[in-house]
């Protein structure tokens, strides 16, 4: 059961573009208008994880990846100190 509100304002034209477009896929206002938002919030949200890459690009990505780690001095120093949560009590 939907229980969430969403209001907006539209123009009558935009309305009316909306009413249209849900009538030729036998939808009702609502039920279009959740439709195509969500899909569109979905793209945007994998817009922002999944990204394309020429074969060579791919490649050398994957390279950079599977290639040991640098050292890093400053993350060996942090990884040293002891959580304050673990630390014996007095």
């Amino acid at each position: 059961m939907r229980d969430a509100a969403i209001n907006l304002r539209a123009l009558p034209e935009q309305r009316d573009l909306i009413d249209h477009a849900a009538a030729l896929l036998g939808k009702n206002r609502s039920d279009f208008m959740l439709e195509v938002a969500c899909e569109r919030a979905q793209g945007v949200l994998l817009d922002q994880v999944f990204f394309g890459l020429s074969r060579d690009k791919f490649q050398e990505f994957t390279t950079l990846l599977d290639a040991p780690p640098e050292p890093n001095p400053g993350l060996a120093r942090l990884m040293a100190v002891q959580a304050p949560w673990s630390a014996a009590k007095a």
